[in-house]
């Protein structure tokens, strides 16, 4: 039911609502209760797991102490901090890649203050459900006791479900907290939206991940020092989880309970190695290195293959990046290089179509934008090549350097200042829009480089018609 572990389950009723009965309220818990030691909801929650539940719900976060990640929005007087502490009380949309906490950031929320914790899917939940979860909502507010509804893939849910939200959320009667792994800028109505904080979370670094990985393996609620987890075996899992918690508590529990039956009664802790993991989760161990000399070789065969217009080969290298778990955005970097440096003008799409794939995996992230870079990759390796664009850029930074700086003709000068005419600057320009072309003759380099050629186009794709009408321009300014 977390986002750690599944997807919520839907239907309210008079306490809250989970599949696996981690936020089940019981009988007595459903009154109002005044009492000071009143059991807290991080206990509660622990008590209700029940034995058999997945590891990654036995190990979600019970206090923000065992949070992982996401310190620009948890550090002090952040608004993310504030809210699970108690002390803010605004509505909040969780926005950012499955498995890094949003809704165990919602439970935490909602157990500051003894909020009480309605789930919902938008999924399957409709109207009628919403507005029931708001009724429950409105009774207990009379009591003196706030809700915090949760909502997952709120971006699934259509106008007229978030529509149905609006006022409630404005008048505060239900403390709103959306998860959704899409731009809520795009997919929540605006009204909605203007009412709540949108908090990006981002996905786990290595370290969170390992962190995680290391706690699931002693702490009581996880193995409680069963096994351990050899080098090789933890830098894999940790691969595996590309800053997903959820994957990576998942990958390690199937991982450990093979080692666990294989081993049978030990008198120590069972050690998983590389090997148990790989045949666990079905997925090999990429040998490369991020810091290494495998990441700079790949990079390197990766923009090569597409350079020599080799698809197969730049898909392989592709594959292996991403499977090895390398940062996806390093990759769209050098497809946005390369579309410039080695195919141009020759095929000005390609530079729109890299960039278009950057800009995916900003918006959607993983796993989903390896299909942005694929297609990016695809249609720069099948894309005719000229290295013109880098060539003419080159050379004129070369005259640059070796001092071939002139003085601006007077006629390009800045005229829009008093005294400029005076100066000479701006007189005789001629402006090309005045004549049926567009183009007409005039000198626009400095004296010394008349007549200097840098972009050479080749006959490759569009620049073959570029030539033409390259030269063509030259005869026609030049004279």
């Amino acid at each position: 039911m977390s986002d750690w572990q599944a997807e919520d389950s839907v239907g309210a009723k008079d306490g809250v609502v989970a599949e696996d009965g981690l936020f089940e309220a019981t009988p007595e818990e459903s009154a109002i209760v005044d009492e000071p030691d009143v059991v807290s909801v991080a206990e509660r929650a622990l008590s209700s797991v029940p034995p058999g539940a997945p590891l990654a719900v036995r190990m979600r976060p019970l206090t923000l102490g065992e949070v992982v990640g996401q310190q620009h929005l948890l550090g002090p007087g952040a608004p993310l901090r504030r809210m699970v502490e108690g002390s803010g009380a605004a509505s909040v949309l969780l926005y950012g890649p499955p498995g890094t906490g949003k809704t165990t950031l919602a439970s935490l929320i909602s157990g500051a203050t003894g909020r009480r914790f309605e789930a919902l899917s938008a999924l399957s939940a409709g109207v009628k459900e919403v507005r029931g979860v708001i009724e429950l909502a409105r009774r207990r507010l009379l009591n003196g006791e706030q809700t915090v509804l949760f909502i997952d893939e709120v971006h699934r849910f259509s106008k007229t479900q978030q529509d149905a939200l609006l006022a409630a959320v404005e008048n505060r009667i239900v403390l709103l907290v959306g998860a959704t792994t899409e731009n809520p800028s795009f997919s929540v109505v605006s009204a909605l939206l203007s009412r709540s904080l949108v908090l990006q979370l981002q996905s786990l670094t290595a370290a969170d991940v390992q962190e995680l990985l290391e706690r699931a393996v002693t702490d009581e609620r996880g193995f409680g020092g069963a096994i351990a987890i050899d080098d090789d075996a933890m830098e894999h899992l940790v691969r595996l989880a590309a800053g997903d918690a959820r994957r990576a508590l998942t990958a390690l529990e199937a991982a450990a309970g093979a080692a666990l039956d294989t081993a049978g009664d030990s008198s120590g802790p069972v050690v998983l190695d590389l090997a148990t993991v790989e045949a666990s989760v079905d997925k090999a161990a990429v040998r490369y290195d991020r810091a290494g000399d495998q990441h700079y070789d790949v990079i390197s065969a990766f923009i090569k293959s597409i350079r020599g217009s080799d698809v197969d080969a730049a898909l392989h290298y592709l594959a292996r990046m991403l499977t090895a778990g390398e940062d996806p955005r390093f990759i769209a970097r050098r497809l946005v290089v390369h579309a410039s440096e080695d195919i141009g003008m020759a095929d000005p799409m390609a530079l729109q179509t890299a960039t278009a794939a950057a800009q995916a995996v900003q918006l959607i992230g993983m796993p989903e934008a390896r299909l942005a870079l694929a297609q990016a990759t695809i249609h720069l390796a099948t894309a005719p090549k000229s290295g013109a664009v880098i060539a003419a850029l080159g050379a004129a930074m070369a005259d640059v350097a070796a001092g071939k700086s002139g003085l601006v003709p007077p006629h390009l000068r800045d005229g829009h200042y008093k005294g400029a005419e005076q100066l000479g600057n701006a007189v005789g320009y001629k402006y090309p829009h005045d004549t049926r072309d567009g183009v007409l003759r005039q000198q626009y380099p400095p004296d010394d480089l008349v007549g200097v050629d840098y972009y050479q186009p080749t006959a490759h794709g569009n620049e073959r018609e570029i030539a033409d009408r390259v030269s063509k321009l030259r005869r026609i300014v030049r004279g």
